[in-house]
């Protein structure tokens, strides 16, 4: 007769099951930096508590309609046992909420998930100088770096023609 005990660790298919996810979302989470990577063991890795507790907490945040950078900035500031307590709670999806009336006052916002708005957008020109390797220069870029960038491409070229010939 075996007793089954409280479950600390999960294959990824077994944890992405338990939460509701694809094992592909926990492998992004981690490469995001959502998650922290499990120890590597080949076939025999394993995630923990932690793991569990975390994609329980992101799905919370995700059904109020958080962002990742948001959910990100969440989780680093949330102790474990506020990230249990978070996992446990209601998510139900929760529509925004419409705006107020002008007789009403508006509701108080969370700090954590107000994120600054850019105030400057930087583009970027993208080159493609081979396949494979590609140069981002900022349209804001001064002139010397933007030099140094032409200079890059005419060695690329040269490069080629040299490979060329």
């Amino acid at each position: 007769m075996s007793t089954r005990k409280t479950q600390s660790e999960w294959k990824l298919a077994e944890l992405a099951s338990e939460v509701g996810v694809s094992p592909r979302t926990v492998r992004y989470y981690v490469q995001r930096g959502l998650l922290p990577a499990p120890p590597f063991k080949g076939p025999d890795t394993v995630y923990g508590e932690e793991h569990l507790v975390r994609l329980k907490a992101i799905r919370v945040l995700q059904a109020r309609f958080l962002p990742l950078d948001a959910i990100q900035v969440e989780l680093t500031r949330l102790s474990l046992d506020e990230l249990r307590k978070l996992g446990e709670s209601d998510a139900t999806p929760t529509p925004p909420e419409v705006a107020p009336r002008e007789s009403e006052a508006p509701p108080p916002m969370a700090p954590a998930a107000v994120l600054p708005r850019p105030t400057v957008v930087t583009r970027y020109q993208r080159w493609e100088l081979i396949p494979g390797l590609e140069l981002h220069v900022s349209d804001s870029a001064d002139a010397k770096v933007r030099a140094l960038a032409e200079r890059v491409r005419a060695l690329i070229e040269e490069f080629q023609e040299r490979e060329q010939s």
